[in-house]
Formats: C-alpha cells, sequence, structure tokens
C-alpha cells in the first residue's frame, strides 16, 4: 500500500470510546477502528457482552480494549464512564455515539403505544447521545482536538412505508425513533458548528435497513425499494463510512450527515 494512503487511514495508538459496541454495526466500529490501530473502550448495557467482544478483538487485533457497562440514558452513568475511559489512556480521540434502540414491549403504532416507552425512546437514543457529545467533547476541546461520529438513520429523512412491515408481521419503526434520530442530526449540525473552533469534528452517519433474520419476504420487498437492490451487511457496509470520519482522510468535513442506505432514500 502507498504510504500516502496508510497515512490518511492510520490510527495507531488513538483511544476510541464506541457506545454501544458490543453488537451489529457498534462492533463493526469495533473492528475496522482496531484493524487501523486504535485502543478501543466500550460499552454495553450488560457488561458481560462488553467482556467478551472486548476480547475478541484484543486477540484478533492485538490491541488494548476496556469494556465498560453503560446506559447512556442515564447522565450520571456516562459521566463516570467518560471520566474511567479518559483515565485508562489518558485521552480519547475518537466517540462513536452508537447506542440506541430501546423500542420498550408496547407496539410500534403511535396511537397504541406506552408514552413510557416514547419517552425512554429519545432518552436513549437523543438525550443520552447528547450527554456522550457533552462529557466527550469538553475533554475533546481541552485535547484542540478529536472526531465525534453520532450514529444517526434514513428513518429522519424520510417517512416510511409502514404496509411492507405489516404484511410480513414486523412491528415496524415507531416514529418517536425517527423523533430522535432527525434530533440527533440536528444536534450534530450545531455541534459541530460549536466544536469546529476547539479543533474538534462531529459528523454523523445515517444508516438504511440492514439484513438481521427478517422474513425473507420483508428482505425481498425492502431490497426491490433499494436501488442497489440489497439490504446493508453487518461486517461490511459501514465500515469505511467510519473509518473515513474518524481518521485524516475527512478532515475537511465537519457537520456532515453521510448516508449509507444503498439509495434507498433516493427512491422514496
Amino acid at each position: 500500500m502507498h504510504s500516502e494512503i496508510e497515512k490518511l487511514f492510520d490510527l495507531t495508538d488513538r483511544v476510541a470510546l464506541i457506545t454501544g459496541g458490543a453488537i451489529n454495526l457498534g462492533r463493526d466500529a469495533g473492528e475496522i477502528l482496531t484493524a487501523a490501530g486504535c485502543h478501543l473502550v466500550i460499552t454495553s448495557r450488560e457488561l458481560d457482552k462488553a467482556r467478551r467482544t472486548a476480547d475478541e478483538l484484543s486477540q484478533k487485533y492485538k490491541r488494548d480494549v476496556l469494556p465498560l457497562a453503560l446506559d447512556q440514558a442515564d447522565h450520571a452513568q456516562v459521566a463516570q464512564v467518560v471520566k474511567q475511559a479518559h483515565a485508562w489512556k489518558g485521552k480519547i480521540d475518537i466517540l462513536i455515539n452508537n447506542a440506541g434502540g430501546g423500542s420498550g414491549k408496547s407496539i410500534a403504532w403511535l396511537f397504541d403505544r406506552d408514552p413510557a416507552d416514547i419517552a425512554r425512546m429519545i432518552d436513549v437514543n437523543l438525550t443520552g447521545a447528547l450527554f456522550c457529545c457533552r462529557e466527550v467533547g469538553k475533554l475533546m476541546a481541552e485535547q484542540h482536538q478529536g472526531k465525534i461520529i453520532n450514529l444517526a438513520s434514513v428513518a429522519a429523512l424520510i417517512g416510511r412505508d409502514r404496509r411492507m412491515y405489516q404484511r410480513h408481521q414486523l412491528a415496524g419503526q415507531p416514529i418517536d425513533y425517527a423523533a430522535a434520530k432527525a434530533g440527533v442530526i440536528g444536534m450534530t449540525r450545531d455541534l459541530a458548528a460549536f466544536l469546529a473552533p476547539m479543533g474538534v469534528y462531529v459528523n454523523a452517519i445515517s444508516p438504511g435497513g440492514f439484513g438481521r433474520d427478517q422474513p425473507e419476504g420483508f428482505i425481498r420487498d425492502y431490497s426491490d425499494r433499494t436501488p442497489l437492490g440489497r439490504m446493508g451487511r453487518d461486517g461490511i457496509d459501514l465500515k469505511g463510512a467510519i473509518l473515513f470520519l474518524a481518521s485524516s482522510a475527512s478532515d475537511y468535513m465537519t457537520g456532515h450527515n453521510l448516508v449509507v442506505d444503498g439509495g434507498f432514500s433516493t427512491w422514496q
């Protein structure tokens, strides 16, 4: 590989904090960042999950990986985890704000949805992400350098045809999820403006749907609505975007929302 390419994407001895880093897109972020040379702090609401992933990544890539438990809807927990993460290596260079979900036990249909589940969705996906940006951003501002990547969603950009979910007896997407992820994009843009004079970059990624054991009919329908003709692939399709925004390859980008959806949002 040419030295110029290596220099652009080399993250040797940087420290990345990945919330929700044990599975799925958070795990993918951990894979690509350790491969690029990072040491990691990964969080999960379930510490055992974080520990398993930390052990696997550390053994595979020969980097240091620290697992921590975190419910990011709780500001006190966020502040404590960020303090531990910073003390571990003396810095945090990259934040991947990935933790989310939390649909709750009630159905996705707005009129019948439990208000407590709506509040929890917003708390986890938006308020919790802002808590992480607040605590890590403060440290990055003191360092005069850092990269924050917030995971948003294509759900923030378009309305969803729920008939596709109903045909296959799937719960569908709660409207409060779209509201939270739209908030993440707005937060990203204004936080980027706030932190840019302090040497900190803030960008977002909005993934489309990823194939994860959904009914074959749903995967077929979703793929048919996507210009590239397929759903996203865990372990493959988000790694390049994460590495790009975490590395010096994106050093003239801030406040951007990078859509990685196979073109899904262009056809709706």
